[in-house]
């Protein structure tokens, strides 16, 4: 949980915009608190079932509401500009291997980077090795993907490739 707050601080800090899942609890509530604690902007997009749960974040900046989770991802994947995955559940893990797919059938080109705290990640990247290893996906498939290990090394990532303005003056 603190490094989903660390994440979000870090984007606020650098002007950036969070597009995220639209959840109030979790490691994604905590980013998005992060980034309002800076100042930064947050657009939450969920789909309609949340609502029911009460689990939206009210404080979002832009609220978007779609019938199912397929919208919702699309939506997220069309109008982020880099994905940023920390540790989290099966969502999670089709969200990334959504986006390695698309990436695979250069469909996007869009950063994914995976936070790998605690090496969260690295039986996923055992696994994909053992794919590698039978022929069911081509070696190509692991510089689709940055792996970090902290927050401040994703934070970095996209400081150095992307241009940045600051929304804050002075």
């Amino acid at each position: 949980m603190d490094s989903a707050r660390e994440l979000g601080r870090g984007l606020g800090r650098m002007g950036l915009t969070l597009i995220y899942g639209g959840a109030s609890i979790g490691m994604m509530g905590q980013t998005a608190s992060g980034v309002h604690e800076e100042g930064g902007r947050v657009v939450g997009v969920l789909p309609e079932f949340f609502r029911k749960k009460e689990i939206e974040y009210l404080d979002a900046d832009e609220l978007i509401v779609t019938p199912d989770m397929r919208s919702r991802r699309a939506i997220m994947e069309e109008n982020a500009d880099a994905f940023i995955a920390l540790p989290g559940g099966i969502g999670t893990l089709e969200e990334i291997t959504e986006i390695l797919s698309m990436r695979q059938l250069k469909l996007m080109s869009k950063p994914l980077i995976l936070v790998n705290i605690d090496g969260f990640f690295d039986n996923f990247l055992v696994l994909i090795n053992d794919m590698i290893q039978r022929k069911f996906v081509k070696p190509e498939i692991l510089t689709t993907l940055i792996l970090v290990a902290d927050t401040q090394a994703a934070l970095d990532y996209l400081a150095s490739h992307y241009i940045i303005l600051s929304q804050r003056t002075g």
